[in-house]
């Protein structure tokens, strides 16, 4: 509820609890295809995701936003390379951390700035936030996660050569640098966003999937992990831990299909969980593309998760009324 100031009160006894939505998007949504990748780029493509999340805010929802960061991690990663003879480049978990708070700054902003546009006071905060993984994850030694631009095969396997990168083709989109990505286990901050997110405030946590850690062997103390944690699957981890009631992955396509890419492809409308671990043993969702998405919201849905939806931003109004997306249900 508001004050006569028009700011949200965190006196609201009484009050029915207001639902909780994560909504996940990736690091592409900051850049649209054919733009440089520029900070004019990133505020602006911020400005226009945070219009359309407005309806999350029409709609009464606590909100929680996360979001990908694999092209802005890689812009670091190629920069820390080529200036390594000058000086030592900074670890992955330090760019994780750096992109956290980058694009967390351009959300920040654009949402505010959105809000007051319209006469809506709530906060707006963004967290940096440590993902605790396990050091003997087989990730470590196979990396897949892509970071960094599509590069021409010649192109990547200098880079390679140069560099020392893994690389990998994406998807016929082109050839990335990939890392490894662990299973995020638990997020260390995840009482503190509940807790403001029940209080009215926006949060905006565990950019780029959180920044990687684990415990040092025979030590209590958290060290930094070389890696990159798939925003997907930690907003899922982070969605059982906040209680939230829906979970909304934001991707390029309206939704999910059967036969993707194909005449035959279909749109799935509405899927239950028994339907979605039939698609998933039938092999429907490579890893490389809607795989990690479909995977996150099982995992939320199986975890005691009610609702799930996978659909774009520009039809994301029309997914809420159930006229577009892809939904999931864990129980009917």
């Amino acid at each position: 509820m508001s004050n006569a100031a028009g700011e949200i009160s965190v006196a609201t006894v009484g009050l029915p609890k207001a639902p909780t939505v994560v909504v996940a998007m990736g690091g592409h949504a900051f850049i649209q295809p054919g733009e440089r990748g520029d900070h004019a780029d990133h505020a602006r493509n911020a400005r226009m995701i945070c219009e359309q999340l407005m309806v999350l805010v029409d709609r009464g929802y606590n909100i929680v936003i996360t979001h990908g960061n694999g092209p802005q991690v890689g812009d670091l990663l190629l920069r820390e390379e080529a200036s390594r003879e000058e000086r030592d480049a900074a670890p992955l978990d330090v760019l994780v951390a750096q992109t956290e708070g980058s694009l967390g700054y351009f959300l920040q902003r654009a949402l505010l700035n959105v809000l007051r546009s319209r006469d809506i006071r709530r906060y707006v905060v963004t967290m940096v936030t440590q993902v605790l993984v396990d050091p003997e994850d087989p990730a470590f030694g196979t990396p897949t996660k892509p970071v960094g631009p599509f590069l021409s095969e010649a192109e990547a396997q200098r880079r390679r050569s140069e560099f020392e990168w893994e690389i990998r083709e994406d998807s016929g989109r082109g050839w990335r640098r990939v890392v490894p990505s662990p299973k995020p286990q638990k997020v260390i901050q995840r009482h503190m966003v509940r807790e403001a997110a029940e209080a009215g405030h926006i949060v905006i946590a565990a950019g780029g999937g959180g920044i990687p850690i684990t415990k040092a062997p025979g030590s209590r103390d958290y060290v930094g992990v070389e890696a990159v944690i798939d925003k997907d699957l930690t907003s899922s981890v982070l969605a059982t831990d906040v209680g939230a009631d829906l979970l909304i992955i934001l991707t390029a396509v309206d939704g999910v299909y059967l036969n993707f890419g194909r005449e035959d492809a279909i749109r799935l409308g509405a899927v239950t969980m028994a339907e979605c671990e039939n698609y998933i043993r039938a092999g429907h969702f490579p890893a490389g593309s809607m795989g990690p998405k479909v995977e996150a919201i099982h995992g939320f849905l199986k975890r005691g998760g009610r609702r799930g939806l996978i659909t774009s931003a520009e039809r994301l109004h029309q997914a809420l009324d159930g006229e577009a997306g892809t939904h999931f249900v864990g129980r009917i």
